[in-house]
C-alpha cells in the first residue's frame, strides 16, 4: 500500500470524526440558518466543521489541494486534493433529522482514492481506501448480489430534483421495475447500497463534494458509481450507484434523459 495514501487516509478518519463531533454540538439546538444563492442552507456548524477540516488536513499536508463546499477550491502541488462536505444533509440537520454526515474524500491525480463518511448522531464511520476494502466502523461491508430489478430496492433523495431536471418520467419508469423504493437521500442511500441494504441509488442535483468520499466507498464494496451516461464522472449533477450487477439495466432507463 502506498504510504502517502495510507498516511492521509488515517488522518482523514480522525479529522472527519473530530469535525463531525463539532457539528453534533450544534445539532437540534435551534441554530440559525443562512440561505446561499443556490437556495441551499448553511449554518455555523457547516462553516466551523469545514474550517476544522481545512486546518487539520492542510496543517499536516500543506501542499495538497482542498475543495470544500463552503470555502471553494484551493489548488495544491502534491497531486492530492481533499474534497470536503462538512455536513452532507444540512436540510436534515437544521430540522432535527439525525441522518447527516461529515464527508472527506481524497483524490490523487484526479482519481478518487479514499473516502470517509462519519455519521455523528449514530457514531457510524464508513471508510474506504483503494485496494484496502471498505468498512462500517471495523466491519467489512459489500454490495448485495441481487440479480434482478424486480427484486431490487431503489433509493433516491427527493422527487423534486427529478422534476426540476425534467427527467421524472424516466425515473418513474425505473421505479416501476423495482421491488421497493425509499427516499434515503444525500449520502445515506449510497452507503446503504455499499453495505448491501439496497441495490440502486439514483440522484440528480449533486456536486463534486457530495460524491468525492462516496465513490471509493461504493467501488471498494464491489459496486459501481457513474453518471447517467455510464461514465465515472463525479462532476455532473446526475449519478447512479449500484451493486454493479444491475447497473447497465438501470442506466438503460436513465440514459434516455441525455
Amino acid at each position: 500500500m502506498n504510504p502517502e495514501w495510507r498516511a492521509r487516509y488515517e488522518v482523514a478518519i480522525a479529522a472527519a470524526q473530530e469535525a463531525g463531533k463539532l457539528a453534533l454540538g450544534h445539532f437540534d439546538t435551534g441554530i440559525a440558518v443562512e440561505w446561499k444563492q443556490d437556495h441551499s442552507p448553511v449554518t455555523l456548524a457547516d462553516k466551523g466543521a469545514e474550517a476544522l477540516l481545512r486546518g487539520q488536513l492542510l496543517g499536516k499536508f500543506p501542499k495538497d489541494g482542498f475543495l470544500g463546499e463552503e470555502s471553494g477550491d484551493t489548488p495544491g502541488s502534491s497531486g492530492f486534493r481533499w474534497i470536503i462536505d462538512p455536513i452532507d444533509g444540512t436540510r436534515s440537520f437544521v430540522r432535527g433529522v439525525p441522518i447527516w454526515a461529515t464527508l472527506v474524500g481524497l483524490e490523487y491525480k484526479g482519481e478518487t482514492i479514499a473516502g470517509v463518511v462519519f455519521l455523528p448522531a449514530t457514531g457510524l464511520t464508513y471508510r474506504a481506501l483503494r485496494g484496502d476494502g471498505v468498512f462500517r466502523n471495523d466491519r467489512p461491508i459489500h454490495v448485495s448480489t441481487v440479480p434482478n430489478l424486480d427484486e431490487a430496492h431503489l433509493f433516491y433523495s427527493s422527487i423534486s430534483w427529478f422534476l426540476k431536471a425534467g427527467c421524472e418520467k424516466q425515473f418513474l419508469e425505473l421505479v416501476k421495475k423495482t421491488e421497493r423504493q425509499r427516499g434515503f437521500g444525500d449520502f445515506y442511500g449510497f452507503v446503504l447500497v455499499a453495505q448491501g441494504s439496497g441495490e440502486l441509488m439514483v440522484e440528480h442535483g449533486v456536486h463534486v463534494w457530495d460524491l468525492g468520499a462516496i465513490k471509493p466507498i461504493v467501488e471498494e464494496a464491489g459496486g459501481r458509481l457513474t453518471d447517467w451516461t455510464g461514465k465515472p464522472d463525479i462532476t455532473r449533477p446526475d449519478v447512479l450507484a449500484s451493486n454493479g450487477i444491475l447497473h447497465e439495466q438501470a442506466l438503460s432507463y436513465l440514459k434516455n434523459t441525455n
